[in-house]
């Protein structure tokens, strides 16, 4: 199975950001051919403030982002990713981190909330606190892609293994993380830590990164960047250069089925307590 990951500097502005996901992705489509594609985090609508957030969310199905893709999946026979979109909740002063899932006919098939919060305080002292714009899920999801299993996660995500043994346990063979990491620590704990869950998951682990400078008010905020693919033996097998673009690789589900036989470690599990 071919893929492509996004990589995105997406800002506070939804109708230019959609355009720029769209050219991407009718620019991997004819220069890479793939079957599946996947945008980063948020890609959709990064920055801003609470309010712009909420402003810029949309009823999946209903909103211009979701529209367009699902559109867009249908229009070039490929599964997309989307790797997440603000999502308004009915009635709530919060949203949703949403990915979704659209299928080769344009047809969502998947729909995965974030469930891990970034509330952190950077080294240098700035201050993350989602919870107070989002809402987390509480579902584990995994998807069906021609035959492979697929493990949704978002950004944050990545430092939970609990989550991500779950999504093993469901038949992952593939996990996806769209991510808008910080520089500060993506810098330091990104590649480790997507080489640490594809090795522990015999996996193949995919992260279609934000990168770049946005804007949270009057405060400038930088992503990282690196959108990579990393196989099961945790290899980087594909990797974006800095900057805009896309990134592609190739997913062989018998590389899994190998490595699992191997190293068996689903059948050395010992659960404590």
């Amino acid at each position: 199975m071919k893929i492509s990951l996004i990589q995105m500097n997406s800002r506070a502005d939804k109708a230019a950001n959609i355009a720029v996901a769209v050219a991407l992705i009718e620019q991997a489509v004819a220069e890479e051919r793939p079957d599946w594609v996947a945008l980063p985090e948020c890609f959709d609508f990064l920055g801003g403030q609470r309010a712009d957030k909420l402003a810029a969310a949309e009823k999946i199905g209903k909103g211009p982002a979701s529209s367009a893709l699902a559109a867009l999946a249908a229009k070039h026979r490929i599964y997309i990713h989307a790797g997440s979109i603000l999502e308004r909740i009915d009635g709530e002063e919060r949203m949703h981190n949403t990915s979704v899932v659209f299928d080769r006919s344009g047809r969502e098939i998947a729909r995965y909330r974030k469930i891990h919060m970034f509330d952190i305080t950077a080294p240098d002292g700035t201050q993350y606190r989602e919870s107070a714009a989002f809402k987390p899920g509480d579902a584990v999801v995994t998807y069906q892609c021609d035959g492979v299993t697929v493990g949704c996660a978002i950004c944050y995500d990545l430092r939970f293994p609990g989550l991500f043994q779950a999504l093993v346990e469901r038949g992952a063979e593939m996990i996806i993380l769209p991510s808008a990491f910080t520089l500060q620590t993506g810098k330091d704990h990104w590649d480790v830590l997507c080489r640490a869950r594809a090795i522990e998951t015999e996996c193949y682990f995919c992260a279609p990164a934000q990168c770049g400078l946005h804007m949270v008010g009057n405060e400038t905020r930088t992503t990282y960047g690196h959108s990579l693919v990393v196989d099961p033996w945790g290899h980087i097998v594909a990797k974006a250069s800095d900057g805009v673009g896309i990134v592609s690789a190739r997913v062989e589900p018998k590389l899994v089925a190998k490595v699992r036989a191997q190293i068996p470690v689903a059948q050395h599990k010992v659960k404590f307590g």
